[in-house]
């Protein structure tokens, strides 16, 4: 579709409200495409409407690509969750106003939910029926006892993405172990999320968190200090990305 559109058209992309898979993915995305339509299709335009109130990861690092990279070509909207499409007329219809945003092509990101499994289970126990509540020293379910529920269908102040699934996947393995030994689990877990932003064809950034238990609030709490986003994209980040990518993927189907 991006390569049918006409010259000086807009590629449109929604963003629904979190938790959503990869808070970074989207505004990954529409760097992405803004710079192969400046690349491909010069004139064209990217517009983003956002449900949340403002960008939910690498605030600087996406504010900076919009405004100054990309300026004129990215308009961002936050406020604005789609409500309806018109797929015929290509208009998104948003809380933001009465008046539907048009694009020539549409990447309408709907709200995430966990797996149909999940539901069926009677394991999406969280205030909006949407992913499973766990004991995070665990990953075990509060709905269901002896059932474990790590990554994007999880509820947890972790973020949803794959290299957190891996730590969640650790955790939660070392966990069932010492269960089915009789013994507690660690009470104290740590766990680490990293990930790479393509922000150019050329350059990306990089956001890395660290998280432990917190014992009073019973969640895992980013611990400041070992938490933030690079300085600046960068070509040597856009390497990193891909070895970081690589190592993640062996560790994880190994």
């Amino acid at each position: 579709q991006l390569q049918a559109m006409p010259i000086g058209g807009t590629f449109l992309l929604s963003i629904p409200a979190a938790p959503y898979r990869c808070p970074p993915g989207p505004y990954e995305r529409a760097c992405v495409v803004a710079d192969w339509l400046q690349r491909k299709k010069p004139g064209s335009k990217v517009l983003v409407l956002d449900a949340n109130p403002s960008i939910t990861a690498e605030a600087k690092t996406f504010t900076q690509a919009f405004n100054v990279t990309y300026k004129g070509i990215v308009t961002y909207i936050p406020n604005a969750a789609v409500t309806s499409v018109d797929v015929t007329k290509r208009d998104v219809y948003t809380t933001f106003g009465a008046v539907p945003f048009h694009g020539d092509v549409l990447n309408v990101i709907p709200p995430h939910r966990a797996g149909r499994i999940v539901a069926d289970a009677g394991l999406a126990n969280d205030s909006a029926g949407r992913f499973a509540v766990v004991d995070v020293l665990s990953y075990e379910s509060t709905a269901i006892p002896g059932i474990h529920v790590i990554g994007d269908a999880a509820s947890t102040t972790q973020p949803k993405a794959g290299h957190i699934a891996n730590q969640e996947a650790k955790v939660c393995a070392d966990a069932m172990v010492r269960l089915m030994a009789g013994l507690a689990p660690d009470p104290s877990p740590v766990t680490n999320s990293a990930c790479y932003s393509p922000i150019t064809a050329v350059s990306a950034s990089f956001l890395t968190a660290v998280f432990k238990f917190d014992p009073a609030s019973k969640t895992m709490v980013a611990v400041p200090a070992s938490s933030g986003e690079a300085s600046a994209p960068s070509g040597d980040h856009y390497e990193d990305m891909f070895r970081w990518f690589d190592t993640l993927m062996q560790d994880s189907f190994a």
